[in-house]
């Protein structure tokens, strides 16, 4: 009996077999217990050193220094300090404001705020500083309308890659755009016209990026546009250039920030996404983000829309 609850190296059977095969009571290797054992005195260190046991509505908050960094408040943009028990988010928080890097980084913003934006415009270190913090920023907060390459969607958010500029290309103003938003507003004329009225201006304002029109409705267009039966003029103006005080578009240059024609396959096409503007007008809005972002994130993201499209 004894022979049969035996295998060779002397290791006793637990009794149970199958198909051929018998299990054995061999011992865990010693290797393997010391192993276990070295990780339960690794996982009491652990616990003594790090934030581990949640207790109550708080934790044990291991032995590791308290760390302090700096916390923005999006109410008011207000600093206030803040000290937390050790963990990951903490040091990360803490190393960004005060490791290598981020001094190195202080520095440079420190300079850039001081500087003149021609004096940004000019100094290739100081553009390829602003060029790679804006390019975050503007991921951050202006991607989502105007895309990641500043190229707009035609109809609801223009184009920053271009050259035309409703509210005007200069740095200044700009700042102005991305600090205190912009209201775009055209009035609708579906009640104002009838069908002849708004297909004469409709032709007219093609004619004027160089489509070839009908010579008669291009003529009354131009009559309703100037005058006071559509007084288009007291925006775009009598040469349907625009004004950037009001953000009204240039209706020469072919660049069409609301009405998708170069989009449009056909000539009937391109008639009808025009009259669709004229008839049901234009009222879109960017929020200002004098509450949401600081000066200097406003001073980069001016100078980094204006390379966007060559300023003017």
């Amino acid at each position: 009996m004894s022979n049969s609850n035996q295998k060779t190296g002397g290791a006793p059977s637990t009794g149970h077999e199958w198909d051929g095969i018998e299990e054995l009571t061999n011992p865990v290797p010693r290797w393997w217990i010391w192993s276990f054992y070295f990780t339960v005195v690794i996982c009491i260190i652990y616990w003594v050193i790090y934030p581990a046991w949640p207790v109550g509505k708080g934790y044990t908050t291991g032995t590791f220094n308290d760390i302090t960094y700096n916390v923005v408040s999006k109410e008011d943009g207000s600093v206030k300090e803040v000290t937390t028990h050790w963990n990951t988010r903490a040091l990360l928080m803490a190393d960004m404001q005060r490791g290598k890097e981020a001094l190195k980084q202080k520095a440079y913003m420190d300079e850039v705020s001081k500087a003149s934006f021609n004096e940004i415009l000019e100094d290739p270190d100081k553009m390829a500083f602003a060029r790679s913090l804006a390019k975050g920023i503007f991921g951050d907060n202006c991607a989502a309308c105007h895309g990641t390459g500043g190229t707009g969607v035609v109809g609801l958010f223009p184009n920053l890659a271009d050259d035309d500029w409703l509210w005007g290309g200069k740095v200044e103003e700009i700042q102005a755009t991305i600090k205190d938003g912009r209201q775009g507003y055209m009035p609708d004329f579906k009640d104002s016209f009838n069908e002849e009225q708004m297909d004469a201006v409709t032709e007219y304002v093609l004619s004027l990026s160089g489509h070839s029109m009908n010579t008669k409705k291009v003529a009354m267009g131009e009559r309703i546009f100037n005058g006071e039966e559509g007084g288009c003029y007291y925006c775009h103006t009598t040469k349907a250039t625009g004004m950037k005080s009001v953000g009204s578009a240039n209706l020469t240059d072919s660049i069409w920030t609301v009405a998708d024609v170069t989009g449009a396959e056909s000539l009937d096409a391109k008639k009808a996404t025009v009259k669709s503007v004229i008839a049901n007008g234009v009222n879109r809005k960017m929020p200002g983000w004098s509450e949401r972002l600081t000066d200097n994130d406003i001073k980069l993201l001016t100078v980094f829309v204006h390379e966007l499209g060559g300023g003017k």
